[in-house]
């Protein structure tokens, strides 16, 4: 209280009543607390209840957002690594004419020769898509593998080691960075 209230008969008196004025707000905020600290107990658990399932959602939508992220990253690098299949399937012909025409050219037999520059060519257009991710299956004298190869034909196995062995190779067959483009077209023995 303002001193120039005071009463001048009775100092005293201002003192008093402020000291009751401060019990008694003291004592209605104890005697608020003490009528119902099982109510305000139970709010606070249901509000750290509360919280702590806002908590697991946060986390979990956290989570959930991780994973697509990741799998969207998987996704765009996968399609980025096959993106050039299309284009890559469509060479597959032109290069086993290259190769069935340098196999021809080597033989001793053929009239026709193999010029140097076609050569370059040849190795350039090899060279330039192994760059890319195309690799050439090998499969003569291997296992048949179903999930590697194409059986067109079985033939008579010249010895038991050839059986169940690809004898011949009539189509090569293709990888795109490590994802089969083209299955290996085999003879195999029997």
């Amino acid at each position: 209280m303002n001193k120039k209230h005071q009463d001048p008969e009775n100092p005293d008196l201002e003192e008093t009543l402020e000291d009751a004025l401060e019990d008694n707000t003291e004592d209605n905020t104890e005697e608020g607390m003490d009528e119902n600290p099982a109510e305000t107990k139970s709010e606070l658990e249901q509000k750290q209840q509360e919280l702590g399932e806002l908590k697991d959602k946060y986390l979990r939508l956290q989570a959930e957002f991780d994973n697509f992220r990741k799998r969207s990253m998987k996704e765009k690098l996968e399609f980025m690594m096959t993106a050039a299949q299309d284009t890559m399937t469509v060479l597959l012909p032109v290069l086993d004419d290259f190769d069935r025409a340098k196999k021809n050219a080597e033989d001793e037999n053929s009239t026709e020769p193999f010029s140097e520059g076609v050569m370059l060519v040849y190795n350039k257009l090899h060279k330039n898509l192994e760059q890319k991710g195309l690799k050439a299956m090998e499969s003569t004298g291997e296992d048949f593998d179903p999930e590697l190869h194409e059986a067109i034909t079985e033939i008579p196995a010249p010895n038991e080691d050839m059986k169940g062995k690809v004898m011949d190779t009539v189509e090569k067959g293709y990888f795109l960075k490590d994802k089969i483009i083209r299955h290996a077209k085999v003879v195999v023995g029997k």
